[in-house]
């Protein structure tokens, strides 16, 4: 009689699998950090020097400040781009339109009056441009 094997188990599979790899950068900095813990046994002249311990947090220390130092550095990235954002909008909420261009867009292309605003607020209260472009974005 033929023996039944779990579905995640093959034919030939060895017992121990390696470890999957990290997908996102946040996995991989914390794999790295991780195996340099790992990584620190086996210098017999350094153990001889230095309690197990002590190695052991120094090691530690080193890993989370590397880690903290690659979250740092993806804060930064992220609060530019939030900033350069947040510009940009209020650099839009300072455009003046005339109601005239709204209502010209809003018969024209057939938008609503948030729309045809926005669209305006886009091409600098240009309603030549801002037909331009929505029919560049049409096509």
């Amino acid at each position: 009689m033929a023996e039944l094997r779990p579905s995640s188990v093959h034919e030939g599979m060895d017992r121990e699998d390696p470890a999957p790899l990290p997908t996102s950068a946040e996995d991989r900095k914390a794999a790295a950090a991780m195996s340099s813990l790992e990584g620190r046994g086996g210098d017999d002249d350094d153990a001889a020097a230095k309690p197990s311990k002590e190695i052991d947090q120094e090691a530690l220390g080193n890993a989370i400040s590397r880690l903290e130092f690659a979250d740092k550095s993806g804060t930064v990235a992220a609060g530019e781009k939030k900033t350069k954002e947040k510009e940009e909008v209020e650099k839009r909420a300072r455009i003046k339109v005339d109601q005239a261009d709204v209502i010209l867009l809003v018969e024209e292309l057939d938008l609503s009056k948030a729309k045809a605003t926005e669209l305006l607020k886009a091409n600098e209260g240009d309603a030549v441009k801002a037909m331009r472009g929505f029919v560049r974005a049409a096509a």
